[in-house]
């Protein structure tokens, strides 16, 4: 897509300018998969206030071809000490290169000071994470993708009985990566978590060999990758007929998370879509039992801008790309998280994970 790479190229441009700078060394390598398209393992990219003729893409011999098909619009040079070649190129051409920032948020100490032997760097973080805070149509529609995925495999696994007592957590966490796979996901978007019973009072539990039990609570929490963008999506099962105390947890954290969903909209700030779904789980006396933030960016990486928290600063626009995750977790007995993956836009939000988040007994 060079039409879409270019068009992220010239609204960086604006940022360099408004920076004070006449380029920018771009060395993440997230950072130069969304502004050219290139999926390998080593690359810089000397990006020019001017336009693409004076922009430098660089990487390794290993990568001519794929470099080639990748990143057909920008000039290219062959070096395996990619960052440093483009310091030499610029350190050579002052005139046309002038004052250059770097993303000192990704350089190490080390390998700034090695820079600046040649040439003096201006510190400029996060220019390029302020353009990926908002999705174009591109990224949204590789989302949906990821989201669609993850959803076909959790229907694929329930419908197979692949929920059931017996099974251990590490069996169905591989189970459902697996299927996401045959559902054209690249690999999970990060380590499936599964936790069973007491397990799921356990945000982040990492799957064990404990098995699943008749009256469990068993929560999942998994997405899918698709053109390098995550999925996020949690659920929460019980195997066998829920107690009381779990459809009255369950159905909390669904008038929360529902609650969540509706704040969602352009212009909102973060911290009160957080408080929107806190204030039900507080007012049932639950606050304690819910500690961390409500939500999310996700995109090319799976946690990214902006956070959805209490402490969270700033306002949501129309293309973000957030989760709204509210728990609740009981130590000792068990935890609800219920988890979707949405898209801010004007009027509702676009859910992007569709999976029921009505009770499934299991």
């Amino acid at each position: 897509m060079p039409e879409t790479h270019g068009r992220r190229r010239a609204a960086l441009r604006g940022l360099l300018t408004a920076a004070g700078v006449d380029a920018l060394l771009v060395t993440d390598l997230l950072n130069i998969r969304y502004l050219t398209g290139f999926t390998g393992s080593n690359a810089a990219v000397l990006l020019h206030a001017g336009g693409d003729e004076k922009t430098l893409f660089c990487t390794d011999g290993r990568y001519t071809t794929q470099s080639a098909a990748e990143v057909p619009d920008l000039d290219k040079v062959v070096d395996r000490a990619s960052a440093a070649a483009l310091v030499a190129k610029a350190a050579k051409d002052p005139k046309t290169y002038g004052r250059v920032g770097f993303e000192s948020q990704h350089v190490s100490v080390e390998e700034y000071e090695t820079f600046s032997e040649q040439l003096a760097l201006t510190r400029t973080p996060g220019l390029v994470e302020q353009l990926r805070v908002v999705k174009d149509e591109a990224e949204v529609e590789a989302l949906r993708q990821a989201c669609a995925a993850a959803d076909r495999a959790l229907d694929d696994l329930l419908a197979a009985g692949g929920l059931r007592p017996g099974r251990t957590e590490l069996e169905v966490a591989r189970d459902l990566e697996n299927r996401m796979l045959e559902h054209g996901s690249s690999g999970p978007s990060f380590a499936s978590i599964i936790a069973a019973g007491a397990h799921s009072a356990i945000p982040h539990h990492r799957p064990s060999h404990a098995e699943l039990k008749r009256g469990d609570f068993v929560k999942l929490d998994f997405g899918a990758t698709v053109d390098g963008y995550h999925s996020d999506m949690t659920r929460t099962f019980v195997l066998g007929e829920p107690a009381d105390w779990q459809r009255e947890v369950y159905d909390l954290v669904h008038a929360a998370q529902a609650a969540g969903v509706r704040a969602v909209a352009p212009g909102a700030e973060v911290s009160e879509v957080d408080a929107a779904a806190r204030k039900v789980i507080t007012g049932a006396g639950h606050g304690e039992h819910f500690a961390h933030g409500l939500g999310h960016g996700v995109g090319l990486q799976i946690h990214e801008a902006p956070s959805l928290a209490a402490t969270g600063v700033g306002t949501l626009s129309a293309g973000m790309a957030v989760t709204v995750e509210p728990g609740v977790y009981l130590a000792g007995r068990g935890g609800v998280r219920i988890e979707d993956t949405l898209v801010v836009r004007a009027g509702e939000p676009e859910l992007l994970t569709l999976s029921t988040k009505n009770l499934v007994v299991v």
